[in-house]
């Protein structure tokens, strides 16, 4: 179940869902309860309205010096700190993509690109051989990633282009914890990517300490001439639902998602130190567009409603929580109360946090068949 954030900010969504309430007199076919929000999100009103003037009054090219033209980039440049201000980083960390699927793809052809240059730059003698000669780059991410990081890392090692290890969750937590992240580091090793939360469990990743430990393992690297390790988090299912802060994550990418906070199908990517501290390589050539790492005239409504969705998120995210928090426990004290153990609660580990919005649970019987689900 993931439960209804901003759209509900007063008490009326809570009291839909309450026994005796006048809503639950209604007639069944004029209720509609959607229940897919990690899917994707309704557009909030506000980012509607921003996305409808940034139509009518900003549909000039970016790139163009006229008014209609200025007004669009002026757009793109205050939503590009609304970005950042969500998550505690630099607006001139920030590129705007297409969406959480390109974002993730650009970091993992990125990271492969900059192991090839160092590694040629580097190189080795016929004494000093360098310590990861003839290797392929290797990346480390774990089993329960979406498909835009599982399958394009599939498909570089299916074509022999880098190894890549996928480290189980535990079963104890639903984590991926850092000692099996470690433990399967490399000398080749050039990326971790691990989400910041599941969508089907809720589970919260344990990013601070991989990205602090990848960090203390980079000093023994560098003393060894090993290349570093860049660590990413696809943190589509956090934003909206959670504070998330780059500089407690440590991260050196982090995906954004806007149609997982209420804006639109359109994403960002962060970058820590963009083209001076983490290496950035464009898929796309073309107008020189976000620095050129991410070429292609900017789609100014789509930027607007995401800049938009992201200052309602910085202005409202507690509130967002404690609400989402209040469904989510309602609907499982409800569901323990009519099903007592035939319930199964998939998502609720001992001492691992979980989002506020997700509820993952199974109903157990002899005539039932399936397998657990996120409803």
């Amino acid at each position: 179940m993931e439960a209804a954030g901003p759209r509900s900010r007063d008490a009326r969504g809570r009291a839909a869902s309450q026994p005796g309430s006048r809503a639950e007199k209604s007639p069944p076919e004029s209720r509609k309860v959607y229940m897919d929000y990690n899917a994707t999100t309704p557009l909030e009103p506000e980012v509607i309205r921003a996305m409808t003037e940034a139509m009518q009054e900003a549909w000039g090219n970016p790139s163009s010096p006229y008014p209609a033209g200025r007004k669009a980039k002026e757009i793109i440049n205050a939503a590009r700190e609304n970005l950042a201000k969500m998550i505690g980083g630099r607006p001139q960390d920030m590129i705007f993509t297409s969406g959480g699927t390109e974002s993730n793809n650009l970091v993992i052809h990125s990271v492969v690109k900059h192991f090839h240059k160092i590694h040629a730059a580097v190189g080795g003698t016929a004494e000093h051989p360098s310590p990861v000669e003839g290797a392929l780059p290797h990346i480390i991410t774990c089993t329960v990633e979406h498909d835009s990081i599982l399958l394009p890392l599939e498909h570089l090692l299916e074509e022999r282009v880098a190894e890549v290890t996928f480290v189980p969750v535990s079963k104890v937590n639903g984590q991926a914890e850092a000692e099996d992240i470690l433990a399967a580091v490399r000398p080749a090793t050039c990326l971790v990517t691990i989400m910041l939360a599941n969508n089907e469990t809720g589970v919260i990743m344990p990013v601070p300490e991989i990205s602090r430990r990848v960090r203390a393992l980079n000093q023994q690297r560098a003393a060894g001439g090993l290349p570093g390790v860049l660590v990413h988090t696809d943190a589509a299912q956090a934003l909206g639902k959670q504070r998330v802060d780059v500089r407690d994550l440590g991260v050196d990418f982090l995906t954004v998602v806007g149609h997982k906070f209420y804006g639109p199908r359109i994403g960002a990517l962060y970058i820590r130190g963009l083209g001076e501290l983490t290496p950035l390589y464009p898929m796309l050539f073309g107008g020189g567009q976000e620095r050129n790492f991410r070429p292609g005239t900017e789609n100014t409504p789509m930027i607007a409603g995401l800049g938009k969705a992201a200052e309602l998120v910085a202005e409202n995210c507690e509130a967002y929580e404690a609400h989402m928090r209040d469904v989510r426990d309602y609907l499982e004290e409800r569901l323990a109360a009519e099903f007592g153990k035939r319930i199964h609660l998939n998502s609720q580990f001992p001492g691992t946090e979980r989002l506020p919005n997700t509820c993952n649970f199974s109903i157990l019987g002899p005539q039932l068949q399936g397998h657990p689900r996120c409803c």
